[in-house]
């Protein structure tokens, strides 16, 4: 053992990690990232859910609930729906996770005391809506302060689509984006790379193929393994946890079939930044952890800063974890929720014409 000849071997090494700046970038960036997200933008706290209120008795109490409820930040108002049906059909087309339903007795249960009060209906899909369900249940209604007045019973909680608050049911819908998520993304960037590595990349440009005739013959044959991921998920979720597929199967492929081509045109714009199947493994990383993290998968969106909220809007996972949800255990329509369609369609879009855009300065 020659301390001279090792320490020569280590700093030849730090020397070329010096150089390749993408690696460099990578050891200060990931951490930096979990430190930000864990400390920042990750809140468990259950804040803001977009609710909409169906106050039928219209009194000075009720309206006075309604504020109180408003000020602990669980909530935030959105809609003052009409009736309940209203309701429901706000929660279907997720523009709602939660509802405040005061009935026309109000005053007469409130005095009493024999009855809930209030309803609290709940998108059950949705594990962090039923953990502020239970927090707003237990919201002391004395706090109305009128001596008239005793300590009523807390809200009832309707819990729709997920009665029986099984995690399966919310978890294994999402689960299909998280496994795209990761399988998509590495698989393309790594795959374009190591044509690059071989060559390969370099004699298909110099053949009358087009760059955009490259790129999608490259992508298309995982969108395959993309829907077959999708079927293999949804058949072993129903067999195995009962997890329901309450929209149309049809509607449900079309989204992934989506979110296949948006993943697939994240990694290909990776592939255009690695040099090598490392670096490309590493730029994977380094995009799956926002997506999983902020997407609403994990922790309640509601609850993140909107600095974190914004740019889990830009990121493709976030729109399909709404887009399946609402189809598979709402049973909406995917036209229902086309905006979240087309999010990803024009992200897609974008960074696969950038992508195609720097294959061609790169190697032609």
């Amino acid at each position: 053992m020659s301390l001279r000849r090792l320490f020569s071997i280590v700093v030849k090494e730090m020397r070329q990690l010096r150089r390749d700046k993408l690696t460099f970038a990578m050891i200060i960036g990931i951490p930096t990232m979990q430190l930000l997200l864990f400390g920042f933008a990750i809140n468990m706290d259950v804040r803001h859910l977009d609710a909409a209120v169906l106050d039928q008795a219209n009194t000075v109490h009720s309206r006075e609930l309604l504020a109180q409820l408003g000020n602990t930040e669980v909530i935030r108002v959105a809609y003052h729906a009409q009736s309940p049906e209203e309701v429901q059909e706000l929660m279907r087309v997720g523009k709602i996770s939660a509802a405040v339903v005061i009935p026309p007795d109000f005053e007469t249960r409130l005095e009493r005391g024999d009855r809930p009060p209030m309803q609290l209906m709940v998108d059950g899909s949705d594990q962090v809506v039923q953990q502020a369900a239970r927090q707003l249940s237990a919201y002391p209604l004395q706090a109305l302060k009128d001596p008239n007045f005793r300590p009523a019973m807390g809200a009832e909680i309707v819990n729709f689509y997920n009665p029986e608050r099984r995690a399966p049911v919310n978890t294994v819908p999402g689960l299909i984006g998280v496994i795209l998520t990761m399988t998509m993304v590495l698989f393309t960037a790594m795959a374009l790379v190591r044509e690059r590595e071989r060559g390969n990349l370099e004699m298909l440009i110099a053949t009358p193929v087009s760059p955009w005739e490259l790129t999608l013959g490259k992508v298309l044959p995982f969108v395959i393994i993309g829907l077959v991921q999708v079927s293999v998920v949804l058949t072993l979720g129903h067999i195995i946890f009962a997890v329901p597929v309450r929209g149309h199967l049809f509607d449900v492929y079309v989204a992934a079939f989506v979110f296949i081509l948006a993943s697939l045109s994240l990694g290909v714009f990776l592939s255009t930044l690695a040099k090598s199947q490392f670096q490309a493994m590493q730029l994977a990383f380094f995009t799956f952890l926002p997506q999983i993290l902020l997407s609403g998968f994990m922790f309640p969106f509601a609850g993140m800063p909107k600095a974190a909220q914004y740019l889990a809007e830009i990121l493709p996972l976030t729109h399909f974890i709404r887009l399946i949800r609402g189809i598979a255990l709402r049973g909406a329509s995917v036209w229902e929720m086309w905006h979240e369609l087309l999010i990803l369609a024009v992200f897609t879009v974008v960074v696969l014409g950038i992508a195609v855009t720097r294959v061609n300065k790169r190697l032609d």
